[in-house]
């Protein structure tokens, strides 16, 4: 789906309470399995040995962290969303974290969000609650479910 951009922090205030574009598909590679494990020092079999995991895993192949999973929240967020006027937006925080369902080696995540609040940051800011799901593409259950918060500065 297109990504969805605004000129300023006027227009952006309008989206709160609303739906935001269903974002694009990304494929989780075993690389970026192994890359996360190596940033995080996080190196269970389940997400790295892929012979281990062929053979013990109930999935039979590698799954991504769960941490995983929020950490592309804030770039699945950018893909859906741009406030052309902001200088810069940073993590803040999270609220009610949950991982429903193992996102399996090769597949598909995607975005669905809408903006649950707004409110002013300091002189130039905003600090957006954002309503997160991770979807997997063909599973039942959302790889992740957040409320992600973020600042974003004009």
């Amino acid at each position: 789906m297109a990504k969805l951009e605004v000129e300023n922090f006027k227009e952006f205030r309008e989206l709160e309470g609303k739906t935001i574009p269903t974002g694009d598909w990304l494929t989780i590679t075993q690389e970026m399995i192994n890359d996360f494990a190596k940033a995080t020092m996080d190196f269970q079999w389940i997400h790295v040995d892929l012979e281990k995991a062929a053979k013990y895993s109930p999935f039979k192949k590698p799954v991504a962290h769960g941490f995983m999973s929020v950490s592309l929240l804030a770039k699945l967020l950018g893909d859906s969303v741009s406030v052309k006027s902001a200088k810069m937006g940073v993590n803040y925080g999270l609220n009610k974290v949950r991982f429903p369902s193992p996102v399996l080696v090769d597949s598909r995540v995607r975005l669905q969000g809408s903006v649950q609040h707004i409110e002013d940051y300091g002189d130039n800011g905003l600090k957006i609650t954002w309503n997160c799901e991770v979807e997997i593409e063909g599973a039942d259950k959302p790889a992740c479910v957040a409320e992600f918060i973020s600042l974003m500065f004009e």
